[in-house]
Parts: C-alpha cells; sequence; structure tokens
C-alpha cells in the first residue's frame, strides 16, 4: 500500500534503514523548520513555496533529491557518492556527511527565497 502521509512512509521502511532515514529527515527539518512535510511520488518531501527536497530509503542506500541545480556547486564535494541528475546517494554502511548535506540543504533553501527557485528547472 502506497503511504499517504510520512508517518505511514517510515511505518513500511524496514527497520535497519530507519535510523539513517531519521537522521536525514532531521538534518533536513533542522534546515527548513517551517516546512511541511507531505508525500509526493511517494516519497517524502519539505514544501514551502515549492518543493524544497525528498528523499527516500532503498535496499542499499538513502537518495537525497534537493533537484539537479543544487547539486552542481557540490560537485567536488560530492565525488565520493553516486549522483545522478536530481539527486545523490548515501549507503547506509556509511556515515551521513552531515555537513554536505546541511549545505546542500541551505543552498536550496536559498536559492527558492532569494532567487524564487522552482522544483522543475
Amino acid at each position: 500500500m502506497k503511504p499517504t502521509t510520512v508517518d505511514e512512509y517510515f511505518e513500511q521502511v524496514k527497520e535497519e534503514r530507519l535510523e539513517k532515514l531519521s537522521e536525514l529527515r532531521f538534518i533536513l527539518k533542522n534546515i527548513v523548520p517551517n516546512a511541511i512535510e507531505v508525500i509526493k511520488w511517494g516519497k517524502p518531501v519539505f514544501k514551502s513555496e515549492t518543493i524544497l527536497f525528498a528523499y527516500s530509503a532503498h535496499k542499499s542506500h538513502l537518495s537525497f533529491i534537493p533537484t539537479g541545480p543544487a547539486l552542481k556547486p557540490f560537485q567536488k564535494e560530492l565525488e565520493p557518492y553516486k549522483v545522478n541528475k536530481d539527486s545523490v546517494q548515501f549507503l547506509y554502511s556509511n556515515p551521513l556527511p552531515v555537513e554536505l548535506i546541511q549545505k546542500i540543504a541551505k543552498y536550496r533553501k536559498n536559492d527558492v527565497e532569494i532567487n524564487q527557485a522552482k522544483w522543475k528547472y
């Protein structure tokens, strides 16, 4: 059954993935404490005027999806990770790069607040 709330999403995640997923959620929530959390495309997203970022749990990794332009300034720092057009993957077997996630999330937040950046580009 597809989740309709973020709480339902977390209930469906396997226990061994919950700690890292919760850590990622906590990091993001601290960057955008006034954003609302909803489910979009089957994933949790943080939303204000537009979607700020999404995240999701997978079999071997977490995905952090801040959209492509938010990743570009951090290409060098993202080299150790698998990066797709709009997302970056973090393996469960490694610690989350907290400072890097914070920098990317702040960049995306500022891009939305200052430049009125949209989700699609």
